[in-house]
């Protein structure tokens, strides 16, 4: 064997090595556990019929900010609800 081709052989071993590693730490995991997640909801949500989507995602925040509405009777209802639904979003939590 030609001293180049010793050169060579390291580094392959090398290269299985790190692919067989596992990932580097927990909290890498967690993240991708989540964006799966993530992914897999927002798949569902996309294959239900018209009733059941909104039914889960936007019903229950407008029947909040309805009631709401009704309590405060403002003279723009329009406009308070908007604001009301863009301050309670849950998709916007922070």
């Amino acid at each position: 064997m030609s001293e180049n081709e010793n050169k060579d052989v390291p580094q392959v071993a090398e290269t299985v090595t790190s692919e067989n590693q596992p990932p580097v730490n927990q909290r890498e995991i967690s993240d991708a556990e989540k964006d799966l997640e993530q992914a897999q909801q927002k798949l569902n949500l996309q294959s239900l019929p018209i009733r059941a989507y909104l039914d889960q995602t936007v019903v229950p925040l407008l029947l909040e900010g309805m009631s709401a509405l009704v309590k405060e009777r403002p003279p723009n209802p329009v406009e308070w609800l908007a604001t009301y639904l863009l301050k309670h979003n849950p998709q916007n939590a922070t």
